[in-house]
């Protein structure tokens, strides 16, 4: 993470499409994201995927083998920096797309004065560990540390699965 370089990240992030008022102290390097807020299963892949693919393909697929999903998919997937010293404020995804996928954090650069708080409780997550992270409940996270906080986030979902109810009323 620290080869990437910092035009890359100020390029990638003045060009994301999550462009939402809470993440605004978080910078991103969006691979793929879903083509509408309302449904998880239509995305595309931005510019950097085919470069990146090969390298992410295999901690993706590791860390959701335990789903056990014939046919998994993942609509967004992206690198996000929080730099030292910055703040998410408490939030509630709210998009109908943020409902039905599983949502994905492995720390890859972090500190022990980087807090999460989801579930409830607050959480220091450890490098190279996979936390599935309930993002309908609220959550935040603060870095008081010395350093940025980069975290390879993604969404998951089966296929196969049935669409819910509420999608199909909408």
């Amino acid at each position: 993470m620290a080869a990437i370089p910092e035009t890359v990240w100020h390029a990638e992030n003045a060009a994301k499409p999550n462009k939402f008022g809470v993440l605004e102290a978080t910078q991103h390097i969006v691979f793929r994201f879903i083509d509408s807020p309302h449904d998880w299963r239509s995305a595309h892949d931005r510019p950097l995927w085919p470069r990146w693919r090969a390298l992410l393909e295999p901690v993706l697929t590791q860390a959701v083998q335990d789903f056990g999903y014939a046919r998994g998919d993942f609509p967004r997937i992206m690198l996000a920096r929080l730099p030292s010293g910055r703040a998410i404020p408490p939030h509630i995804d709210a998009n109908p797309a943020a409902k039905w996928p599983h949502k994905i954090h492995i720390p890859l650069t972090t500190n022990d004065a980087v807090v999460a708080h989801f579930g409830g409780r607050a959480h220091h997550l450890a490098p190279g560990a996979a936390v599935e992270v309930n993002n309908l409940g609220p959550h935040w996270v603060r870095n008081e540390g010395a350093t940025d906080r980069i975290h390879l986030i993604f969404e998951y979902y089966d296929i196969d699965q049935p669409a819910p109810e509420w999608l199909a009323a909408r």
